[in-house]
């Protein structure tokens, strides 16, 4: 808990034109009473199958110092509650008075994958340098940025926040809260196309972003992806006084010279804006040496220390479902283990060719395989079964060896390897649970695992499996 107060009842009172019966102090702010701590200011948001008023009174036995409310609560002490019409309204204001009380630059970061991943890393860089605040997990909807926004201290110095979206206009109001100085569009892929008719209409949609910026701003794009004059042209149309363009080409403004990947970290030359700068990122994969690119112009932008920058950017660890890996011990005596990449969280095309690519890229132990266990990716509407087969030559690329597919659409996927690519042996399971059973029973020492799929194939469930099989806690590898 901060010393500093995060929110005093008289402010919250001049935030919501109500009236506090009493003077206390919040610390915090949350909306889950199972992860609430002391101090915390609660807000009892109700959906159509929960309603969170039936947690205030669990909120206050662990600690909350108020609860926002649409009624009272029985058991509950009304010094300690404020009432308002609607629970969620009140929290989007809180949000807008948090962004309002702050006169510091704000980036946002949005794009089609890489969102939370470069999120992270600017808060790793920035954070060397001066006091940051960042949004958490996936934070990026209506819900999330409106909290994120309302924990922002006051004497915060730089802030960043993910936006995100899978419906046109949902940005356009996102980015009115956060009111950004800088905006990232990481890059323009096939993510949510099931609520799309072309990557044109997603670029379109992602650039939304530019439509309530700070003064201006500047935008930070990805040169190398194929939309990124379109993208360029709809910033000036949103009156983006500034445009930074990152990739692999010595056109842009912020361009790799020349990287190599080791074991747990990508070692990059880059030319940042006119400066040379060698740095480590203590992730692996091409896509994260171009989310590099986007931090440090980032940096820049902003006015921060650049070689503070990547020294933060050297101690990034991958998150649980983000490509953190783990040493797994499964035979004592022989001292076998495997290598697992989580990157169960969620999958589109581009995060999933990311994800094999970067797996492709580490090296095997002794005689170890390449293993990819994949699931479905969401809602890509008609064109899903052909994206599907489409990730078959990426793995042919990435020298895998084995795949476990499962799910409706990987069906596609599993029969084309069959007929296109027979030295791959895959292997097609109608639920996850045989998938699992199958996997278990053939792992190899020196194997590499990756995990990869969309929400609603449970994949985490699988790598939860996978960790149970370690023997030696004590020989687990370090997360890189």
């Amino acid at each position: 808990m901060s010393l500093l107060p995060l929110w005093t009842s008289q402010e919250l009172e001049t935030v919501f034109g109500t009236k506090a019966s009493a003077n206390w102090n919040s610390y915090g702010v949350s909306i889950d009473s199972r992860t609430l701590e002391k101090g915390d200011l609660f807000f009892a948001l109700s959906g159509p199958n929960f309603d969170g008023h039936g947690y205030v009174k669990a909120a206050f036995e662990k600690g909350a110092a108020g609860a926002v409310v649409s009624k009272a609560v029985e058991g509950v002490p009304e010094s300690r509650l404020i009432i308002v019409d609607d629970v969620m309204e009140a929290l989007v204001k809180l949000g807008k008075a948090g962004r309002n009380r702050v006169k510091i630059p704000i980036i946002a970061v949005t794009g089609s994958v890489g969102k939370t991943g470069t999120k992270e890393a600017l808060n790793a860089a920035l954070s060397r340098y001066k006091k940051t605040h960042a949004s958490v997990l996936s934070y990026n909807n209506d819900v999330g940025v409106s909290l994120s926004l309302a924990r922002m201290p006051y004497d915060a110095e730089y802030g960043v926040f993910e936006l995100g979206m899978n419906h046109a206009g949902e940005l356009r109001e996102l980015v009115k809260l956060v009111r950004p100085d800088v905006a990232i569009i990481t890059t323009i892929g096939l993510a949510h196309s099931e609520f799309f008719n072309s990557e044109e209409d997603i670029a379109d949609a992602k650039a939304e972003i530019f439509t309530s910026m700070n003064n201006g701003g500047t935008a930070i794009l990805n040169f190398d992806n194929p939309h990124y004059e379109r993208l360029k042209k709809k910033a000036k149309e949103a009156g983006v006084k500034k445009i930074i363009s990152f990739g692999n080409d010595e056109r842009a403004d912020v361009w790799v010279l020349h990287y190599v990947f080791h074991d747990t970290c990508s070692c990059i030359i880059a030319n940042i804006l006119g400066k040379i700068m060698t740095y480590k990122v203590g992730m692996l994969g091409y896509h994260w040496v171009m989310n590099s690119l986007a931090v440090l112009g980032s940096v820049d932008a902003v006015g921060a220390d650049l070689g503070l920058g990547g020294l933060g950017l050297a101690e990034l660890k991958p998150l649980a479902g983000r490509g953190r890996r783990d040493r797994i011990y499964f035979d004592i005596a022989t001292n076998a283990s495997f290598l697992l990449i989580d990157e169960s969280y969620n999958a589109n095309p581009a995060s999933m060719k990311a994800a094999i690519e970067t797996l492709g890229q580490t090296e095997n132990e002794g005689r170890g395989r390449k293993i990819a266990v994949l699931s479905d990716m969401g809602e890509l509407g008609k064109q899903a079964d052909q994206l599907h087969k489409d990730l078959a030559p990426i793995l042919n690329d990435a020298d895998v060896d084995i795949v476990f597919a499962v799910g409706r659409h990987m069906k596609h996927l599993a029969d084309f390897i069959v007929r296109k690519y027979r030295h791959i042996n895959v292997n097609y399971f109608n639920d996850r649970q045989a998938l699992e059973r199958a996997l278990l029973h053939d792992i190899r020492d020196g194997d590499i695992i990756m995990i990869k799929g969309s929400n609603a194939g449970r994949m985490s469930k699988v790598v939860e499996k996978l960790k149970m099989l370690d023997l030696n806690q004590d020989k687990q590898a370090a997360n890189s």
